[in-house]
């Protein structure tokens, strides 16, 4: 059978079939409220009250949500987590920085530091893409980064302050699929930074930051000393945040999306309510791998597993590519793996917008579609 026709019971499927791992699934009773608000937001000027109002109730939320201490504030501009590591390059990294790769995106900051012709080369410790090289001191570093949780991979890595660090050196956590959705002590580091279209179920192109007060400073007398584009200024974005606006133009439906799915996730119990919701997809899908005859974890050890994102290979045997084009013509979607991987493998996102339900009922699709296949 042509596998564009294999056709998947519809008492198998999930009620919702979108498991991408960013942009993730955006709950349709949150588009319908979106449109609800009519004229009052889209279209409207940013510099205005009501969407001055907006951007308050998202750092009002992401500061509830993660528990920031005082001190700490939340900074947000244009351009996603990749326009950040720019943003990190130019204002944050003095000399050189200290990178932890397990991934795709872990690896391309590691690359932006490398490039930048202002900064000394940076110290890279790797490990084989499925593990995590250990937290350590690097020497002289005075940035230290590494993912909470690495999209390309399904990694996770613990969030902590690394000890025998040169004095000063600021801990920079790219927290963009894991803020939110994976339990966190912000005070572990100086920047935790995201974006709205992983755990929070809304449109890219915004980064978000909690900044500690050193951060903050650190931004400061890089500006001074040298040369940063204004669009790519910590301390601009910061003076703009402050204000609750951006320095330039937001999406206003993004920023609108990830207020509501702030509040809803606060309303529902915050990030511990969001974790075990998380924890709980992740154990039904690592579960039924373990136990499946044709697939097994990517992450071999189980500590380092995501919670929100699975990465499953298959055995030789099963092309996971032919199972993900039989998916997506049932109506199952974005369950392909990172493209750079090359691996034979799925990759489910696991985020709190995703019923645990639905994620049993994935594992019983693919099970479906493997043995007709």
């Amino acid at each position: 059978m042509p596998d564009a026709q294999l056709v998947i019971p519809d008492d198998l499927k999930p009620a919702d079939g979108r498991f991408g791992s960013g942009p993730s699934k955006v709950p349709a009773d949150a588009v319908a409220a979106l449109g609800a608000t009519g004229g009052t937001l889209l279209g409207t000027s940013h510099r205005r009250q009501p969407v001055k109002d907006l951007v308050r109730r998202v750092r009002a939320g992401v500061t509830d949500l993660l528990s920031l201490p005082d001190g700490y504030e939340v900074v947000l501009g244009n351009g996603g987590s990749t326009a950040f590591w720019d943003v990190a390059a130019f204002g944050l990294v003095r000399e050189h920085a200290a990178h932890f790769v397990c991934g795709e995106f872990s690896g391309k900051f590691a690359a932006v530091t490398r490039g930048a012709p202002f900064l000394g080369e940076p110290e890279v410790r790797s490990a084989e893409f499925g593990s995590a090289p250990a937290l350590a001191a690097a020497g002289d570093a005075d940035v230290y980064a590494w993912p909470h949780n690495e999209t390309s991979t399904g990694v996770t890595m613990p969030v902590r302050r690394i000890g025998g660090t040169a004095d000063g050196a600021l801990m920079l956590v790219d927290a963009t699929s894991g803020a939110g959705a994976i339990p966190v002590d912000v005070t572990e580091t100086d920047v935790y930074y995201f974006a709205p279209q992983k755990v929070f179920a809304g449109e890219g192109g915004l980064w978000l930051a909690a900044c500690s007060p050193a951060a903050l400073e650190r931004a400061t007398q890089l500006r001074a000393e040298r040369w940063v584009p204004p669009s790519l200024d910590l301390t601009i974005a910061a003076t703009n945040a402050r204000q609750d606006q951006t320095y330039n133009t937001p999406a206003i439906a993004t920023l609108w999306l990830l207020a509501h799915q702030l509040e809803w996730m606060l309303g529902q119990g915050g990030l511990a309510w969001a974790a075990a919701r998380s924890a709980e997809s992740a154990r039904r899908l690592y579960g039924w791998a373990e136990a499946s005859p044709f697939a097994r974890p990517f992450v071999s050890d189980p500590q380092l597993r995501s919670p929100v994102v699975g990465t499953i290979d298959f055995d030789d045997a099963v092309d996971a590519a032919r199972v993900a084009a039989v998916l997506r013509a049932n109506g199952i979607v974005d369950t392909e793996p990172y493209r750079a991987l090359g691996r034979n493998q799925l990759r489910v996102g696991m985020f709190p917008a995703v019923e645990p339900d639905d994620v049993a009922a994935l594992t019983g699709c693919i099970d479906h579609v493997v043995e007709h296949l």
